[in-house]
């Protein structure tokens, strides 16, 4: 794990890497991937039909089945929101001035019906004003870790992909914060980021290599590198996109998918 906060390395340096570097595109491997998946869903559910099919998520896998995640309160949720506006906000080169007021009508503007909305209308002056000195605090961390992000890498934010299997029976639906390069190059280039307002725990790992299973389902292209940022420390995970670590994620998806099914 690598601190950013006394290191002159950005995010988007640490994600790009050296071109001469990269492994050529590999379109091999998604089809393997997804054959390893339907046969692992099989040997749990069999030929039963799924009417309500099995959903599974990234924060599904951030942490094991029958614990809590405390990220999931209201106030954490709201947090989570807000820094996530600002980090689409930095991807276009938007100019900060306030950061919970900028984030609140971004935010606004693209879902203006939402309860988590509401909630923070609901605030108090106090409770206003310390939210205010939270989200400024995560906001000052990642923009200075994340660095410019150029156009020309192609940065999209909240890139959303659904993948079915078992025919429809079970539903992988993801969403990366932020995506840059593109599957055209010849070599891999795509890199994917998320940003948490929490501390990195023992699910980081496991939502780094499901970001990296599905976009290499979604595109039939593996991805180069896969990273995960902590605006609660300044840490950064980065990982580079192999077959073992696609392996090891197909292997997390099967166990989930049996213990949703045991659940049902």
């Amino acid at each position: 794990m690598t601190s950013l906060l006394d290191s002159p390395q950005s995010v988007v340096e640490a994600l790009r890497g050296d071109r001469l570097r990269r492994p050529l595109v590999d379109h091999s491997v998604a089809a393997g991937l997804r054959a390893v998946l339907e046969d692992g869903i099989y040997g749990i559910v069999g030929t039963a039909l799924l009417t309500t099919p099995i959903v599974v998520r990234a924060a599904t896998l951030a942490r094991p089945s029958g614990t809590i995640d405390l990220r999931s309160s209201s106030p954490s949720r709201l947090r989570g929101v807000l820094v996530h506006q600002l980090l689409r906000l930095h991807c276009v080169g938007a100019t900060i001035n306030d950061a919970l007021d900028d984030a609140t009508r971004a935010w606004r503007a693209q879902d203006p019906s939402n309860d988590l909305l509401a909630m923070l209308d609901r605030l108090d002056d106090d409770e206003r004003a310390r939210l205010s000195t939270d989200v400024t605090a995560h906001w000052v961390t990642f923009s200075r870790a994340l660095g410019d992000v150029p156009s020309r890498w192609m940065p999209r934010t909240s890139v959303r992909a659904s993948q079915s299997l078992a025919g429809g029976g079970v539903l992988l639906r993801d969403v990366v914060d932020l995506m840059i390069g593109t599957v055209g190059d010849d070599v891999a280039s795509v890199a994917l980021f998320d940003v948490t307002t929490a501390p990195l725990g023992v699910g980081a790992e496991r939502v780094m290599r499901y970001h990296a299973l599905v976009q290499t389902l979604r595109t039939s292209t593996k991805p180069l590198r896969t990273a995960t940022f902590s605006s609660a420390t300044g840490e950064l995970l980065v990982r580079d996109v192999d077959d073992e670590m696609l392996t090891r994620s197909v292997d997390e998806v099967i166990a989930c998918v049996g213990d949703r099914w045991i659940e049902r």
